[in-house]
């Protein structure tokens, strides 16, 4: 194994060192932001807290958290703590809900990044001796140029083909035998259906691992990707208003849940109604403040991903569980939190249903109503007579309603119908009257 392949020291650092370190570092992120950059300095001072205030890791309560909007408020660069001659880099969120959330990196954050990502490639499986497929999006969304610099990084030979062209996709996969895939687990399915479509089987491949994330996805989904693809299937966790991918990675030796990199990033949970922190293991939205960010530090990010706080195991660090959903993607239907996750999960239970589906809303009178549109198995295509297929809607939305405690209107489709992503899938459609 090369120098490039060892576990870096503080993966495994004692949690004495670990949290000297962070604080040592919080406190200098604390000051970057507050001297840098104008919207830390008022909102600091509107909580009536100092970068002096903060002598301990408890101490960061004291402080306001920043949201998203705070980020679109100071669009474009207004955020940023360095000067526009000292970022090489900008990255954007896609801005579908609103303004684009903007990103601006040193070269020193280039480098920090290209080294968590070469660690989280590490801790999935990857050496330096793999050739590593990128199928997460390039541009301006920092999924597959975080994957790519963290490849190079490490050593690894990169195949960096982007997000789209599927039967392209699959072709370099069979031609090329990549020994790990970087892609959302949406579109690794729609890959895999192409692989059958074609005749291939895992055989045919040589992919010894898949990275997977920028979107949530079930424990069942991990399952059915594994079975199809005989890989080991592991989840990656960033975003683009902290880093990007490289905040927490999945070890592949547990596969238990993602260790937060914490010499870099500093997590807490908290209530999302009222705002309070929660202890380790108790369930709440993730808040993350970076601690060795020079471009633009984020101090509490607000991130609405729903997690918990869980002890550290394959490195000393500690882990959050799979992402359930975004707080504000959950749906209340009739006074039921339902996620998409959940329904995901429910639906794996059948083993006569595909892993493609589509939640739909809509209201009748003053009530929301669910509608589950999902596909049956490619085996089944045109077999199921249409009592069967009421047969099997029935079961569906029984399980759901067992499971998720929802009652749902569920409707069988043939395999194909429903639309395939090329990245973050979409889950749901809002079909309710706009107010």
């Amino acid at each position: 194994m090369g120098a490039r392949d060892a576990i870096e020291p503080i993966e495994k650092a004692g949690v004495d060192e670990l949290r000297a370190l962070q604080l040592a570092r919080l406190k200098q992120s604390l000051r970057l932001a507050y001297e840098r950059v104008p919207h830390y300095r008022q909102t600091f001072a509107a909580s009536g807290v100092h970068p002096d205030d903060l002598r301990d890791l408890e101490d960061i309560r004291r402080f306001p958290f920043t949201t998203k909007e705070d980020l679109r408020q100071n669009y474009p660069f207004g955020m940023f703590a360095a000067p526009m001659d000292e970022i090489v880099r900008i990255h954007a969120s896609s801005g579908t809900t609103g303004k684009s959330t903007v990103v601006g990196y040193t070269r020193g954050d280039i480098e920090t990044w290209a080294r968590l990502m070469a660690r989280s490639i590490r801790a999935a499986g990857g050496r330096s001796t793999d050739k590593i497929h990128i199928a997460f999006g390039y541009g301006l969304f920092t999924g597959g140029l975080g994957f790519h610099y963290g490849a190079e990084h490490l050593g690894a030979a990169v195949i960096p083909l982007g997000g789209g062209f599927t039967e392209r996709q699959v072709q370099l996969i069979v031609d090329f035998k990549p020994d790990i895939i970087a892609v959302t687990p949406s579109y690794m399915l729609a890959i895999a259906d192409e692989f059958e479509r074609r005749g291939y089987g895992p055989n045919d491949l040589g992919l010894r691992v898949g990275i997977f994330g920028a979107e949530p996805w079930s424990e069942a989904m991990r399952g059915e990707i594994e079975r199809r693809m005989r890989l080991d299937a592991v989840d990656s966790y960033g975003l683009s208003e902290v880093i990007g991918p490289g905040v927490g990675q999945e070890c592949i030796e547990t596969k238990d849940g993602l260790t937060i990199w914490e010499d870099h990033f500093l997590p807490e949970i908290i209530d999302p109604a009222s705002g309070e922190v929660l202890g380790d293991g108790e369930p709440g939205e993730l808040v993350l403040t970076t601690l060795t960010k020079e471009g633009m530090p984020v101090i509490r990010y607000r991130t609405r991903d729903l997690t918990r706080l869980l002890p550290g195991t394959a490195r000393t660090m500690r882990r959050i569980e799979r992402i359930k959903g975004r707080s504000d993607d959950m749906l209340i239907i009739r006074g039921v939190n339902v996620f998409p996750s959940q329904i995901e999960a429910v639906l794996a239970r059948e083993p006569r249903l595909a892993p493609h589906y589509i939640l739909e809303v809509r209201r009748a009178g003053r009530l929301d109503e669910l509608d589950v549109l999902v596909e049956t198995r490619a085996e089944l295509a045109g077999a199921l007579t249409a009592t069967q297929r009421e047969a099997l809607e029935r079961e569906a939305q029984r399980i759901i309603k067992g499971f998720v405690g929802v009652t749902a209107a569920v409707r069988v489709v043939e395999p194909g119908t429903i639309e395939r992503s090329q990245g973050k899938a979409k889950r749901v459609i809002d079909r309710r009257p706009k107010d």
